[in-house]
């Protein structure tokens, strides 16, 4: 896997990416060339030409983007990769169409962007079903033994079995033996794969208890014959993207990279919340009066909610948002949002799926309450109970709260404790590893979550 502004890649979707990138320049090229022949040269150099080309490879990029077409954790059957790829092409067709309608001078020649998108839409189904045949290919895929028996173990397998851009192949191996323990179990295992007939590349390591029970003299024979020893925890954040709790101790805290504390990078942060918060404010002003009527005829009541929370170094503060629930909401005391919430008004609904609720944060943005980009703020009354049930949990208070975050583009609307759980793993890796560069990925993913709709209640 690849590290990319603080997160891992697989190495196959990136190089999807690279190669799907080419294939579009390329069909535009093809179409160019055959139609245009020497002119081609003209039209790509000094009208133009490669830089509208560069443009469509961009744009196509992206709305593969936006249709899941690099994240297979999210689409994973083919027959929905195909489906998606043609919805695709139908929305590059559709916008490449309105453009030459109202900007005829924007084809590259007569018929070169017609030609090239018709190209395209062969060469990109014939691309995916060589790349799934590809990847499938025993050649390209890592055989890796798990090595433990208990929930952790069980968790890796199953994550490596539905994430196949991870390229890796769960190995076991049958037993007809008894053993007196766990140790001598997970020992013969080893050196059954430190033969020929039944070689590994990984082996990683998931087990719960490792105290007089991990077989060191295995791990390190099959360690100096270049077999990949791994930590279960360490896969877990490459591949999901937060840090698991379970094993989770101080001293991994301690002794791991990451939770920079830096005081250079706080005063970038900070400049960067102020600057995009004046913008977000400036950039929606004109819209807030609609707001402020649309409420006033669909929910009679207050235009603001203001509410305690909790913020950096647990200092409570006040939130500002739209409100989006009735009046007398928590008429009976507080309690989380929930799926389909009765006390959400209609208006309010569109308003939390749409983010515009969020508006007025952006002044405790600039206040210097939250920042733009970090965990969301909770409630005093929550954070007690989640800090008894939820080990590190006040870990979220290292940083200013923000608006938008690695939990919120990551993962849906946490109203549960076991959901709750789920957030605060995405929360810890984002402190881990939180940079200008993450901030920067988390408000790009920020708009896809936005304009699909995902993660609120």
């Amino acid at each position: 896997m690849i590290r990319l502004l603080n997160v891992y890649y697989p190495t196959r979707i990136l190089v999807l990416l690279l190669c799907e990138g080419l294939l579009v320049g390329g069909s535009f090229f093809l179409a160019a060339a055959y139609l245009m022949g020497p002119d081609m040269y003209i039209a790509l150099v000094y009208q133009g030409g490669i830089l509208k080309i560069l443009g469509i490879v961009a744009f196509t990029l992206l709305l593969s983007y936006y249709f899941d077409l690099y994240e297979p954790q999210r689409v994973s059957l083919r027959w929905e990769i195909y489906f998606r790829l043609l919805l695709v092409l139908s929305a590059l067709s559709f916008c490449l169409a309105v453009l030459l309608y109202f900007f005829p001078t924007i084809d590259i020649g007569p018929n070169v962007l017609v030609a090239g998108v018709a190209l395209l839409v062969f060469v990109f189904l014939i691309w995916r079903w060589v790349y799934e045949w590809i990847i499938g290919l025993p050649m390209f895929r890592e055989r890796v033994y798990v090595l433990g028996g208990g929930e952790q173990a069980e968790a890796i397998v199953k994550i490596l079995r539905t994430r196949r851009d991870a390229g890796m192949e769960v190995v076991e191996r049958e037993r007809t033996e008894a053993f007196n323990g766990p140790q001598e179990r997970f020992a013969a295992d080893l050196r059954a794969f430190d033969t020929p007939k039944l070689l590994i590349d990984r082996v990683i390591v998931a087990m719960e208890d490792r105290r007089g029970s991990m077989p060191l003299r295995e791990l390190l024979a099959l360690r100096l014959r270049g077999v990949t020893i791994e930590d279960a925890s360490s896969l877990i954040e490459r591949l999901s993207g937060k840090m698991p709790l379970a094993g989770l101790n101080p001293s991994s805290l301690i002794f791991t990279e990451g939770f920079n504390v830096k005081q250079s990078l706080r005063i970038s942060q900070r400049l960067i919340s102020i600057v995009v918060s004046s913008i977000g404010l400036a950039a929606s002003l004109p819209f807030v009066p609609f707001i402020i009527l649309a409420m006033h005829f669909c929910s009679p009541g207050p235009i603001f909610f203001c509410q305690t929370r909790v913020g950096r170094k647990g200092r409570p503060f006040s939130i500002y948002k739209f409100r989006t629930m009735r009046v007398d909401a928590e008429a009976n005391g507080a309690v989380w949002a929930t799926k389909n919430d009765s006390r959400i008004t209609a208006l309010g609904r569109f308003m939390r799926k749409t983010r515009l609720d969020e508006i007025p944060q952006l002044w405790n943005v600039l206040r210097g309450d939250m920042a733009f980009v970090g965990p969301r703020p909770e409630r005093p009354e929550f954070v007690q109970w989640l800090a008894k049930e939820i080990p590190y949990y006040e870990l979220r208070h290292m940083v200013r709260p923000g608006i938008t975050g690695w939990a919120q583009v990551r993962y849906q609307y946490g109203a549960s404790l076991e959901e709750t759980k789920q957030k605060l793993e995405y929360d810890l890796y984002y402190i881990k590893y939180r940079s200008i560069g993450l901030d920067l990925l988390i408000m790009f993913e920020t708009i896809k979550t936005i304009l699909l709709r995902r993660g609120a209640q």
